[in-house]
């Protein structure tokens, strides 16, 4: 008998296949106690477990490119922190195996980011994949990963580690269900540039039995289980008809009546610009530079090599606009040589544009290798701050920029509410502004982007987070300026016209979402986005909204 679940969508497309779970590992390593004359045998096994984990992170972050290869180095440096190499070493030399000694320093390493005001608890799940990844090496037990399979699946997990999903084959995995995970964590965002669809937040699934039929709508959330002959009907040719209207859509991003919004692309590096170019991208609305810093926690790159870097990503979009946000570490992308280490609380701390205002060199290095890149080519550079929470930070990055002898616009990220509602007294700094709603929602909230628990107050749906971009637009048109979203957001097509009533003068996204935002924003006037947009902040809850702007948009 159908019956239907209804988790997060968060990549768009149906999959119609039977379920697969993922395999684990086995977690815990027999606690027993070695001589001391074998301890130097055990350190150095568990380091050469250590090393070999970090190289098949980095390998398979360079099969995958572009945002993935980022995360994946990310985790390879977890996998290799001195101070976390160091625990296990003390472990085994009072009598820990190498794999006990592994798994109880990651453990207590686990405790310390769980109890960090809870926002490095959605770091856990990347902490728990490296930790069974070198404990299943030392063990000689297979890997935790996907499913072996010749036939296509639903994967179903708990939650999806992001070495797991940057490698998934779509040509066998149709879809992935997760019990954790909220719409911008790591697997929600390399998902949709995978193009795979996918469901997260959704309690109980790992209780879908192996076999089971499903239906998966990443659109709308619904997990439709033994669905009927004519539910998978009616969703492929939904589906289909999603394709085809893709299809014939093309060129600059407009609503019917013609009031242009640009459609940019977020890129992550060179690796993904070919999937920008190819899907009509007008531009780029947020680079993210943090590639470039994570193969060397130690050092920043050099100049040349920012520089050959950039000057890759400006050189495919001539005549384009290319927005650049110069380095966001801290927090979740800690580096040895930029964050302060054992902040009580990092995400509260010393991050983005505070850590290179703490070393203002970095920054003089990024700006000044942008500077070089940018010469000669006909690109519209823009170069944004992350973080920025008031007017003397915007004026601080600015005046960097013109130390530099930077000639592109300056702009702030609003990240931080303290921004959004003092929008106008920043752009007294700036030229533009541009919407992080991830980060935006989480601090809006007090919601880790990570923890599945408080994904509904992640919903970029929330009026309250509509309010705050509301006020951003208003103080931009106020002042002459311009006013785009770079988050999650705008990957959502009914939103990204929400988003065009609200007043956004750009929408940037993953590659893969752009068709899709393209063609359903020429499907509606300017009036009805702004009627849906305020249907949508008049709701109280982000469903509410949601179904209040469909049925402005739908002439109900």
């Amino acid at each position: 008998m159908e019956t239907t679940l209804r988790g997060v969508g968060v990549s768009h497309g149906v999959a119609i296949g039977q379920v697969r779970h993922m395999g684990t590992a086995v977690l815990e390593p027999p606690a027993k106690q070695i001589p001391a004359e074998e301890a130097e045998r055990e350190q150095g096994r568990a380091r050469q477990a250590v090393e070999a984990v970090a190289a098949d992170l980095i390998a398979r972050g360079n099969l995958a490119g572009g945002e993935a290869q980022a995360v994946l180095e990310a985790q390879a440096m977890i996998a290799q922190d001195p101070e976390l190499i160091a625990d296990v070493d003390r472990r085994i030399a009072v009598g820990s195996t190498a794999e006990r000694g592994i798994y109880d320093a990651f453990s207590h390493y686990r405790e310390l980011l769980a109890g960090a005001g809870e926002y490095m608890a959605g770091r856990v799940a990347d902490l728990d994949d490296v930790r069974n990844r070198i404990v299943a090496r030392l063990l000689g037990v297979p890997m935790p990963g996907v499913p072996d399979s010749d036939e296509p699946y639903v994967l179903i997990a708990r939650d999806l580690a992001p070495a797991d999903t940057a490698l998934l084959d779509p040509a066998l995995v149709l879809g992935f269900v997760t019990e954790e995970g909220g719409p911008t964590s790591h697997s929600a965002i390399l998902a949709r540039a995978l193009g795979v669809p996918a469901v997260v937040a959704l309690p109980g699934a790992g209780e879908l039995a192996e076999g089971t039929q499903v239906a998966v709508d990443g659109s709308t959330g619904e997990i439709f289980v033994d669905p009927s002959e004519e539910k998978k009907a009616s969703l492929t040719r939904a589906a289909e008809e999603r394709k085809a209207a893709l299809a014939a859509s093309s060129g600059p991003g407009a609503t019917s009546d013609g009031h242009k919004v640009p459609l940019l692309a977020n890129v992550g590096g060179p690796a993904d610009v070919p999937a920008a170019v190819e899907a009509g991208a007008e531009g780029v609305g947020l680079f993210r530079t943090e590639f470039l810093f994570l193969d060397d926690s130690k050092k920043a790159p050099s100049e040349e090599k920012q520089v050959e870097a950039y000057r890759k990503v400006l050189e495919a979009f001539p005549e384009g606009r290319v927005v650049v946000r110069v380095l966001d570490a801290g927090a979740d992308k800690p580096l040895d040589f930029l964050t302060p280490v054992d902040e009580p609380n990092p995400a509260l701390g010393v991050r983005g544009l505070r850590s290179l205002l703490d070393h203002p060199e970095v920054l003089r290095t990024q700006l000044t290798a942008l500077a070089k890149a940018v010469e000669g080519l006909p690109v519209y550079l823009e170069v944004m701050a992350p973080m920025v929470a008031d007017r003397t930070d915007a004026k601080a990055f600015a005046d960097a920029c013109r130390e530099a002898g930077l000639q592109a616009k300056f702009g702030a990220m609003v990240e931080i509410p303290s921004a959004a509602l003092r929008a106008r007294s920043i752009l007294q700094e700036v030229e533009f502004l541009s919407l992080g709603t991830n980060d935006l929602a989480q601090y809006t909230f007090a919601a880790d982007r990570q923890v599945g628990a408080v994904s509904r107050l992640q919903d970029p749906w929330q009026p309250a987070l509509l309010d705050l971009v509301a006020l951003s637009a208003e103080a931009a048109k106020a002042e002459g300026k311009s006013c785009g979203v770079c988050g999650e957001a705008a990957s959502d097509p009914l939103l990204a016209c929400v988003l065009t009533g609200l007043g956004v003068t750009s929408l940037s996204m993953g590659a893969a979402s752009i068709p899709y935002v393209r063609a359903t924003l020429a499907k509606y006037t300017l009036a009805q986005c702004e009627r849906a947009a305020s249907a949508a902040r008049a709701a109280d809850t982000a469903h509410e909204a949601r179904l209040a702007a469909q049925a402005v948009l739908s002439g109900e």
